[in-house]
């Protein structure tokens, strides 16, 4: 049966015996099964991790079964939940134990999803999916957390903040509390402070270094760079994100020059492209032709080997690589 996030404050987990959460919101995620848990007072939790669980089976089934007279009913938690754990889960509804609650947390899980399909079609199960917080909710949060603590932040610094957040309200929250801490010992939060608190400086992974360079934004490439301390050794680690990405990207732009659909090519893409990657993707599709990737391809292949006999001008070489890339022409004339 499939439900609201914010219908989650009529559910009853004594009744309501298995759930599902499922999204990238992780933030939101914990935030409701904390409050479902605390709203039913409950205090016999157990959490675990699905990979911990599928390993011993027995002996889980076992930990459900068994009941001590002293014991309240059992809330059980499963982290990062899939698929695999849908025949086991299954079993237990089918073995009707009267005295506990089971809560599944999962990560997206795309329409064709096993799990996702058995929790929103069972009568006896709950599925709420959680998506990324909107810049306005997170804003709203963010409000009224400071009027709960009657701290005072100019719209420019709460701006920053939720900007930092990328959707996700358990980053904001973490941010608020730094904020919150500070506050307490009566120090002015200026703006140099909040930049501090927050780290405004952002530690951007080197995928994303890549991903927006292939996608041509020069102007955040070249922030990437600037703010991150590359070494030596993370010069082979970029080659190589950059060659997996590029192989990656070659089969879908033969993809387009075919059906020159790009939304059919990003749908069929195998493996499927996760939901916040697709647009990314789109500009970096349209932005590369397939002789370009091959050359690029080539030349990365010939500069791996390179920086492997002399690391001195390895970060030099890959940078000088990585904006000519990001500024070059678009090249893709289907």
């Amino acid at each position: 049966m499939i439900i609201k996030s914010y219908q989650i404050k009529d559910v009853n987990i004594n009744k309501s015996k298995f759930i599902l959460f499922y999204g990238v919101n992780e933030g939101l995620k914990k935030e409701e099964i904390s409050k479902l848990i605390v709203k039913e007072k409950k205090e016999n939790i157990s959490k675990y991790e699905e990979k911990e669980i599928l390993e011993n089976i027995e002996i889980f089934l076992n930990s459900i079964l068994s009941k001590s007279l002293f014991e309240d009913r059992k809330i059980i938690i499963i982290n990062q939940a899939s698929d695999k754990i849908l025949n086991l889960i299954n079993e237990i509804i089918e073995k009707d134990i009267s005295d506990i609650s089971i809560i599944l947390n999962a990560n997206n899980l795309e329409k064709k999803s096993k799990l996702r399909t058995f929790f929103e079609k069972n009568k006896e199960t709950i599925c709420i999916a959680f998506y990324a917080d909107t810049t306005s909710a997170l804003m709203v949060y963010a409000k009224n957390f400071l009027l709960e603590n009657n701290i005072k932040l100019s719209q420019e610094n709460l701006n920053l903040i939720i900007n930092k957040c990328n959707g996700d309200r358990g980053i904001l929250k973490n941010e608020l509390e730094k904020i919150r801490s500070y506050a307490l010992g009566g120090k002015n939060i200026t703006d140099k402070e909040i930049i501090k608190l927050i780290n405004l400086i952002e530690n951007y992974s080197i995928a994303e270094l890549v991903d927006n360079c292939l996608a041509k934004n020069i102007k955040k490439t070249l922030i990437i760079l600037n703010e991150n301390n590359f070494s030596k050794e993370d010069s082979i680690v970029i080659v190589k994100t950059f060659l997996f990405k590029l192989k990656k990207l070659l089969k879908l732009v033969k993809e387009y020059s075919l059906n020159k659909n790009l939304s059919e090519t990003i749908q069929n893409a195998k493996p499927p492209i996760f939901w916040k990657d697709k647009e990314i993707i789109q500009q970096q599709i349209i932005k590369w032709g397939p002789k370009e990737l091959n050359e690029a391809i080539f030349y990365l292949v010939e500069l791996e080997l390179q920086i492997k006999k002399n690391y001195e001008n390895a970060i030099f070489t890959i940078s000088n690589f990585i904006i000519n890339s990001s500024k070059s022409k678009t090249n893709n004339s289907f």
